[in-house]
């Protein structure tokens, strides 16, 4: 039997590719802006088919004809559209012409006519308007939804890291039911059991090399250094003493920005690794043991990218690569669960009754 097939928009620097072909998966295309992030994917899919674009101005036919692609025939459409401005995290005016792009997807949906649409993004994207446009679209074409908020934990990622699911499927392949999950469809042969920073510290140290250039962390001076050092296990800059704390902190009158300098726990999933997951000032990014920030890697890690993946580019913008990729396993994961949608004899309900 063929590998599904699949098509990665918004591919970043390869997290869901490697994930889809993790799952069986053979991703025909992908389609990313940003150069370094590009060449990234590059190195680590170089039989994939790159379109080094602005998906705006990418034509679905182009990458059809390239690929051999009939209308009707690709099992998988990805699309992860830049969660900026539906991220809680985002601040100031939403970039709406990065956010239109979220219904730029259904031009693709129309050109290929995919048996299953995956978009996955920050929990944001659950409450904007576009979504409830994208499904009205993409309903008018023949697909019925299955949405779901999910945290990558439950696919076996060593990190903390909420996201909102959505998966359309094909009427004619199956009609979902209305009370359908998600994670009813994922194999029971895939772990899904908790992991902890420990456990992928630990791997990391078993399986890493000495020359990794990613094995590297930002340089603190001396006044930093001390600060992380008097964070206690577990803790964060509310558990500084006086002489530590930062003037900006000591002005907020609640509990804002509580997260900033906190040490990551050794017995627990890694909290979420944004774009600034190396600097302790951004986040709970402090090394759980030492007197330090993480490491490139150490994100990737957190991440569930495999020790041997290839990042390419200045250190902030691999900080960014690695804090924007969908996690490789969670994308597994999804990819197993499209798998045994595809696979399953074809559901009638009332509305699609069945043939005698």
């Amino acid at each position: 039997m063929s590998r599904p097939s699949a098509i990665d928009l918004f591919a970043g620097a390869g997290g869901a590719t490697r994930g889809l072909r993790d799952a069986g998966f053979r991703v025909l295309a992908a389609v990313e802006n940003d150069p370094e992030a590009a060449e990234s994917y590059r190195r680590n899919h170089s039989r994939v088919l790159l379109y080094e674009a602005d998906i705006r101005r990418v034509s679905a036919n182009q990458i059809a004809e390239a690929v051999n692609l009939k209308r009707g025939e690709l099992d998988l459409l990805k699309a992860c559209p830049p969660c900026q401005g539906f991220s809680s995290l985002a601040k100031g005016e939403v970039d709406q012409a990065r956010n239109d792009l979220v219904l730029d997807v259904a031009r693709f949906v129309d050109a290929y006519f995919p048996k299953i649409i995956l978009l996955e993004n920050v929990p944001g994207l659950k409450r904007d308007r576009r979504l409830t446009q994208l499904i009205d679209e993409l309903e008018k074409l023949g697909y019925s939804f299955m949405s779901a908020l999910l945290d990558a934990t439950k696919f076996g990622v060593p990190q903390r890291r909420k996201r909102f699911i959505l998966m359309g499927v094909r009427l004619n392949v199956q009609h979902l039911e209305p009370a359908a999950s998600l994670l009813d469809f994922l194999p029971n042969t895939f772990l899904t059991r908790q992991k902890t920073a420990s456990q992928a510290l630990t791997h990391l140290a078993r399986h890493s090399k000495s020359d990794d250039p990613l094995g590297v962390y930002r340089k603190s001076s001396e006044t930093v250094l001390a600060r992380i050092a008097a964070i206690p296990v577990g803790g964060n800059r509310f558990d500084l003493p006086e002489e530590h704390q930062l003037d900006c902190h000591r002005r907020l009158s609640n509990r804002s920005a509580s997260g900033s300098y906190g040490r990551i726990k050794l017995d627990e999933p890694a909290p979420t690794m944004t774009t600034r997951c190396t600097t302790p000032a951004c986040g709970s990014f402090v090394h759980p043991t030492e007197n330090r920030g993480l490491t490139l890697r150490e994100a990737a890690t957190f991440q569930s990218f495999p020790v041997t993946y290839q990042f390419h580019g200045q250190y902030g913008s691999i900080e960014r690569q690695i804090g924007n990729a969908v996690p490789v396993r969670m994308a597994k994961g999804l990819g197993l669960i499209a798998r045994s949608i595809l696979d399953q004899p074809r559901a009638h309900t009332s509305k699609q009754p069945a043939t005698v």
